[in-house]
């Protein structure tokens, strides 16, 4: 089983949209996916569920040993009543390889005892263990038990302690990115963090004072970026959106892999860049009222005429960059379709870049 987090500083930029997506296609390709919404904002867990479901989830609030949220499942942890709770996941309609560890706003209340207990760590103690390391077992039994092949964990745009927490679980790291400097910035930030936490975490994990606490590896390795939602004029990005776009390998280079003494490649070249995402505009409100994604939307949800051919075109653009998300992370699509396919590049040369 592989962890995947979609992780970027800058909010806005799609994270959310892009983990749903990818997760629903590679449901698509072959593989059982559980979703990990680690987000206090909860937005990934209302892009799978309508308002009925998570109503039943979130209210009224009952304290039992199987959880129904992620914030459920650290309830008598945080309270000091013992242990995490085991996760019952939920099933996602129309697909019988998706399932859902669904969100909750209460997760923010769990912030604070969070940042207490990782210095703790350092001092050997056996709570702030388990309290650090908390949903890297809530996940590991949730995708055990539904048999995943893959979890994709969507968290917050910010550097704190949930995110650090959240990030502890995940293997590698996908980084959607804006074409804006607002993104750039956010590499910025977080490049050294990921850095710090992956460092700080090696040395915790020495001094785990318990040989039967299962710890998470904390490799967090970043795969590569995304650029989601730039504007297209005659199949490539408008000429605004291009300069930024053209400035990401470099960014990414320094301030994400931290190398310095490479090269920066073209942005058409970039091995660190999984694909480049349009903007589906009237795609995604049809998706959002019919509860599915952009790319399995059906003329009785609305897409007719023309939306059709874009909805031919996002499903082959999710393809692409799940198929090479699929091959670095070493995930097994089924042997018909796993070919690795990157998402076409991005010519500049018109944009006079």
């Amino acid at each position: 089983m592989k962890t995947i987090a979609f992780f970027n500083n800058k909010g806005g930029v799609g994270k959310t949209t892009l983990a749903y997506h990818v997760a629903w296609m590679l449901g698509e390709l072959g593989l059982t996916v559980l979703a990990a919404d680690l987000d206090p904002q909860a937005n990934l867990t209302s892009m799978f569920l309508d308002e009925e479901a998570i109503e039943a989830l979130w209210w009224p609030r009952v304290h039992t040993d199987k959880a129904n949220t992620i914030y459920a499942s650290v309830d008598k942890l945080k309270r000091g009543l013992g242990d995490i709770s085991e996760v019952e996941q939920c099933g996602i309609a129309n697909s019988d390889r998706l399932f859902l560890v669904p969100g909750d706003l209460g997760l923010s209340d769990f912030e604070s005892d969070l940042a207490a207990q990782w210095p703790n760590c350092l001092d050997r103690d056996e709570r702030a263990f388990r309290v650090t390391t908390s949903f890297f077992r809530i996940i590991r039994h949730a995708a055990e038990e539904g048999g995943a092949d893959v979890v994709l964990i969507d968290v917050g745009p910010n550097l704190g302690a949930i995110n650090r927490t959240a990030l502890l679980a995940a293997d590698y790291v996908v980084i959607p990115l804006g074409p804006d400097i607002f993104s750039l910035q956010g590499l910025r930030n977080m490049g050294p963090r990921l850095r710090a936490w992956r460092k700080d975490w090696d040395e915790r994990k020495k001094k785990n004072p318990s040989a039967d606490l299962a710890l998470p590896p904390g490799t967090m390795q970043p795969i590569g970026y995304v650029t989601m939602r730039h504007a297209v004029r005659r199949d490539r990005p408008a000429a605004w959106f291009g300069k930024w776009i053209a400035r990401m390998p470099e960014a990414y280079l320094r301030d994400v892999l931290d190398d310095k003494t490479t090269e920066a490649p073209s942005a058409q070249s970039d091995p660190n860049c999984l694909g480049q995402m349009k903007d589906y505009k009237s795609l995604m409100p049809m998706a959002q009222e019919a509860n599915k994604p952009m790319f399995l939307l059906k003329p009785a949800d609305g897409a007719i005429g023309g939306h059709q051919s874009a909805v031919r075109n996002c499903y082959e653009d999710f393809e692409r960059l799940s198929q090479e998300i699929a091959r670095r992370c070493d995930l097994p699509l089924r042997s018909d379709i796993a070919k690795s396919s990157r998402a076409k590049p991005i010519d500049l040369s018109d944009l006079g870049i």
